[in-house]
């Protein structure tokens, strides 16, 4: 058997990249109501994950600075003027609003 020419080789792959290429362009189907509120509620989750990360490190921060002034007056070294910041807010435990739709359910119709 010969061996294939380097155009027929390239035309192969070619075919080849373009049907997987096709195959990455497909189009998924909408998501569901349920799904966009699972995005929705793992979207807050993350966002109140990343404050009490801030939080926790804002604590260890304070920590670390009046280790250090206790350290300097340990020594009998002046301690600098400490600079102002702001108070570290706790976020609290999380909690997930319910949609306004699932947390009022509908009144019935009044009848004639």
């Amino acid at each position: 058997m010969k061996p294939l020419p380097h155009a027929c080789c390239a035309l192969i792959a070619a075919v080849a990249s373009t049907l997987a290429a096709g195959a990455a362009w497909a189009k998924l189907p909408p998501p569901s109501d349920e799904a966009k509120a699972k995005a929705a509620e793992s979207a807050a989750k993350a966002a109140h994950a990343g404050k009490v990360a801030n939080y926790q490190l804002c604590k260890s921060m304070d920590r670390v600075a009046a280790g250090y002034q206790a350290a300097l007056r340990k020594a009998g070294k002046p301690v600098p003027a400490p600079v102002d910041t702001p108070a570290c807010t706790d976020p609290g435990a999380f909690v997930y609003p319910l949609p306004v739709a699932a947390a009022a359910p509908a009144a019935p119709a009044a009848k004639k």
